[in-house]
């Protein structure tokens, strides 16, 4: 199992945009096997870094996903739309495995 974990810059003023862009991608990662546990705004403190965190079986798979993501009309549209709206000033990804009990 492998989580990635997306720290976000994005503009403060365009926060209602990328609510929406991140509406978008949920169901997007989920159609692909994965599990996604959400998108984080800014609440308190720093006004222009949202998070999201999902979880892929595997790293290959997450690979998979993220080929497929290319083709795919609607991650497609995601993409584009991200682009429309400039929401997202840059973005940064990292990859963590679980540790149980």
């Amino acid at each position: 199992m492998v989580t990635c974990y997306l720290n976000y810059i994005i503009d403060p003023k365009k926060i209602n945009e990328f609510e929406t862009y991140a509406k978008m991608w949920i169901p997007l990662v989920n159609k692909f096997g994965g599990t996604h546990h959400g998108y984080f705004l800014p609440s308190e403190g720093r006004n222009n870094v949202a998070l999201a965190l999902f979880t892929f079986p595997s790293f290959a798979k997450y690979e998979e996903y993220r080929e497929a993501s290319f083709k795919d009309k609607e991650c497609i549209k995601a993409f584009e739309y991200a682009d429309k709206t400039d929401c997202i000033i840059s973005y940064e990804r990292s990859f963590f495995r679980p540790v149980f009990n």
